[in-house]
């Protein structure tokens, strides 16, 4: 692990402002076990970004806990009106960011973001920082605070 030197990582980084650090890692953090893996944390503490696109065309962000399925009828119920899954350019056109590095903050224009209310359980979450190896650690109010997302069960029931 070493400090951000990525474009992208060091955008999210200026947005974060000095009481944050990005880290980029020489391994894929892009899917949660594999930023847990490099990380040493929990799965559940990796604060995984979806981009889906809502019926009306806008982009909604879904952060949710690394060990949960986000259910997709679940999240357009909190929205009002269907979703289906993003594809790669509708995700960088509307975030800023590849598939894998979506962070939850820097996005050119404001994003409706759904926050899984399983976060807020832990002590501190890691969240993706702008590419596929790049990472920031922060607690589940200093989420809120930096997205202004809604809370929402979000996740799939077992």
């Amino acid at each position: 692990m070493k400090p951000a030197t990525a474009k992208t990582a060091l955008r999210v980084q200026d947005h974060l402002g000095p009481g944050y650090r990005v880290l980029e890692f020489e391994e894929s953090t892009r899917s949660a076990a594999d930023a847990a893996a490099a990380i040493g944390c929990p799965v559940a503490a990796i604060a995984k970004s979806l981009v889906f696109r809502q019926a009306d065309g806008a982009p909604v962000l879904v952060i949710a806990s690394g060990t949960n399925r986000v259910d997709e009828a679940r999240v357009a119920a909190v929205l009002g009106q269907p979703i289906g899954r993003a594809d790669a350019d509708f995700v960088r056109e509307h975030t800023g960011y590849a598939i894998g590095g979506v962070a939850p903050v820097g996005h050119p224009a404001p994003i409706r973001t759904l926050l899984d209310r399983d976060l807020l359980a832990l002590p501190e979450i890691w969240a993706a920082a702008g590419t596929p190896n790049a990472v920031f650690r922060m607690t589940p109010a200093q989420l809120e605070a930096l997205t202004g997302g809604e809370v929402a069960d979000v996740a799939k029931l077992p």
